[in-house]
């Protein structure tokens, strides 16, 4: 049966949420499909661009309708809202970040980043500036959500590890820890909190206030 390349690119996402990424391979997307493998080359001539079009399908999900801000509202209110759903569309999938990350030339992400720097200019802040903070904004996103994915420490790992020994060598950082999440904090909390502490400076150096 003849297959297109939304089929083959539908099916790849299905692969990557049952067997994550490192499970993607055009031989078990070949199987899944019932066809042979260099059928898929009609479409998609390697693995980078199989990775880059479930990159772009998974982005998709969140962002396929993506305007800048409304009138009136502050581009880094908006820009906090971006990125929040920038980190949904990874978590959605097993190594969504991973995926992401490996992607080349994703006309998604070019989109979302072309839209956001054009948001801020428009806001006044400069060029120059707008895709810095875009820029930082995005990778500091991605990153976040690649170390939540990547998981807790293997069973093995952690009975080496030492926590009592940890807390008296490093009490600030577990001070730290204890005191955020004290007041029933979530890492949905953690991550805007951060973005805050980002974006301020981000504000401070374009000459705005937020």
């Amino acid at each position: 049966m003849p297959v297109d390349k939304r089929q083959i690119v539908a099916e790849a996402v299905a692969l990557l949420d049952a067997d994550g990424l490192d499970g993607v391979t055009l031989r078990k997307l070949a199987a899944r499909l019932g066809v042979q493998q260099p059928t898929l080359y009609w479409h998609l001539p390697n693995k980078a661009a199989l990775i880059t079009a479930v990159a772009d399908a998974i982005l998709d999900q969140q962002f396929a309708a993506f305007t800048g801000p409304e009138a009136g509202e502050p581009w880094q209110e908006w820009l906090i809202a971006l990125a929040e759903r920038l980190r949904r569309a990874l978590l959605n999938h097993p190594d969504g970040a991973r995926l992401i990350s490996q992607s080349q030339l994703s006309l998604r992400m070019a989109a979302i980043s072309e839209v956001s720097i054009g948001s801020l200019v428009a806001q006044g802040v400069p060029l120059r500036q707008a895709r810095l903070i875009v820029m930082t904004v995005e990778h500091f996103t991605v990153g976040h959500v690649l170390e939540e994915q990547t998981g807790r420490p293997a069973a093995e790992s952690a009975d080496d590890f030492d926590l009592e020994a940890f807390t008296a060598s490093h009490p600030t950082v577990i001070a730290g820890i204890t005191d955020y999440f004290r007041d029933g904090r979530t890492p949905d909390d953690l991550f805007h909190d951060c973005l805050k502490v980002i974006i301020q400076g981000a504000t401070a150096t374009s000459g705005q206030e937020s």
